[in-house]
């Protein structure tokens, strides 16, 4: 691995270490949204679309850090075995900022132009969130996979207030 790659790597695991949601006995004590989580949009890509991909990708990538706060980690990474594979990784606040994601209007171009350019598309939370994010996604007819909380984790409460 390059020393890129390392650190991207360390940053995502430092991420993950702080970011995971509060440890609690019962996990419908955190399903309020007000928690961080991680979400995964795995990405297929139409053979010959890459580069007009990655343009739409940088389109929606800087409309995002322009105008939604509570998106504090947006990267687009590409798969070291399929290059035409591709993957989302979103750090949201918590449930209210993915709302707020979902109902951008440059997020929503984005998905229209991700019909005509990718073959693939779904999603993984990882951690609680509200129910209000599961069914905004179940709109969007998405395959969703949802890793709840367990009762091991935490968050460092102190850096999302």
């Amino acid at each position: 691995m390059t020393q890129a790659t390392d650190m991207k790597y360390l940053f995502l695991l430092f991420s993950l270490s702080i970011i995971c949601p509060l440890a609690l006995a019962d996990d419908s004590v955190a399903t309020d949204g007000l928690n961080p989580f991680i979400l995964i949009a795995r990405i297929q890509i139409k053979e010959g679309m890459v580069e007009n991909y990655l343009s739409i990708a940088d389109e929606v990538d800087k409309a995002v850090e322009a105008s939604e706060p509570g998106m504090l980690f947006h990267n687009f990474d590409a798969d070291p075995t399929d290059p035409l594979a591709y993957t989302w990784t979103e750090i949201y606040k918590n449930s209210e900022a993915f709302l707020k994601h979902n109902a951008n209007p440059p997020v929503g171009e984005y998905v229209t132009k991700h019909a005509e350019l990718g073959d693939g598309f779904s999603i993984e939370i990882y951690g609680n969130v509200s129910q209000d994010v599961i069914d905004a996604i179940n709109v969007l007819n998405i395959p969703l996979k949802h890793f709840k909380t367990s009762r091991v984790g935490y968050v460092r409460e102190e850096y999302f207030k």
